[in-house]
């Protein structure tokens, strides 16, 4: 059984981050490590949500696993909070890889052109530098634009989206993937850049007029997951893809409306049955 390691905070309520990704991990047959960078309450569009920092605590844990000699076939991370912990990841990272291990890194910062409020250019510019050691990087094109320095655009062609690629990979980033890339009308997808083969790759489904926080960490979840499994890239970005629509496709349909994230749990089967075709 392969295993993850997966580096981000913990929500106690609302459906985002660890609480997303334990499930949807260990449901691809995956077995899922957990480092909590903090915990809080509620996500943070809650009003007056608690926090509780953990930064002091990664490295007497790590330390800990490394004297344990446990390993790991994949690190990913998800939100980090400052600065200081992206330098804290790097040297885990560093600490942790081999020449077999995957780097997955959802550098977790903006949208729709701007930054989260918490954050600043500076804090941007350090996760270029978490960029720079991960195989996998998927930012969206905010993210892209803050990471490569490139103008943010609402409207773009398919030659943009290969820019940004091409900036993100200088970075250092082996396979750079761009979420959010819409280049027909009415649809959505992810592009990314395989630079060992010199090759882009390239997937979108029907865009739903439907918008929730979380919808990114299960996103990059999944295709973690499905990298992690082996399966082929762009049959990896569809299977993600794939499953993020059906979860908000199914959230429309409850009249309960649970603004603060997606009814991830009803379509778990789905994604389990996406996965058959690809069990040894």
């Amino acid at each position: 059984m392969k295993r993850i390691l997966t580096i981000q905070d913990i929500s106690c309520f609302g459906k985002c981050s660890l609480t997303v990704a334990l499930p949807l991990l260990s449901a691809m047959g995956i077995e899922t490590v957990i480092l909590p960078t903090a915990v809080l309450s509620t996500h943070t569009l809650f009003k007056g949500f608690t926090c509780k920092d953990l930064s002091d605590q990664l490295k007497p844990i790590t330390d800990h696993w490394k004297q344990e000699g446990i390993t790991f076939d994949a690190i990913c991370t998800g939100y980090l909070g400052t600065e200081e912990e992206i330098d804290t990841v790097i040297d885990i990272i560093r600490t942790f890889r081999n020449e077999n291990t995957l780097v997955f890194v959802d550098p977790a910062m903006g949208d729709n052109g701007k930054l989260y409020p918490v954050f600043d250019v500076h804090y941007a510019k350090k996760n270029a530098d978490l960029c720079a050691v991960a195989d996998i990087a998927d930012p969206n094109i905010t993210e892209g634009s803050y990471l490569t320095g490139l103008p943010y655009r609402e409207t773009y062609t398919e030659d943009y989206v290969k820019e940004m690629l091409s900036a993100l990979a200088a970075l250092g980033t082996k396979m750079p993937i761009l979420t959010g890339v819409s280049l027909s009308e009415g649809k959505t997808g992810a592009m990314g850049y395989d630079t060992v083969k010199k090759e882009y790759f390239f997937y979108q489904n029907e865009k739903i007029p439907a918008a929730y926080h979380g919808t990114g960490d299960i996103f990059s979840s999944v295709l973690a997951g499905a990298f992690v499994l082996g399966i082929d890239r762009t049959e990896a970005l569809k299977i993600a893809a794939d499953y993020t629509a059906d979860t908000i496709a199914e959230t429309v349909k409850d009249p309960a409306d649970p603004w603060y994230g997606v009814n991830f749990e009803a379509t778990i089967p789905q994604l389990v049955d996406s996965l058959k075709q690809f069990s040894k």
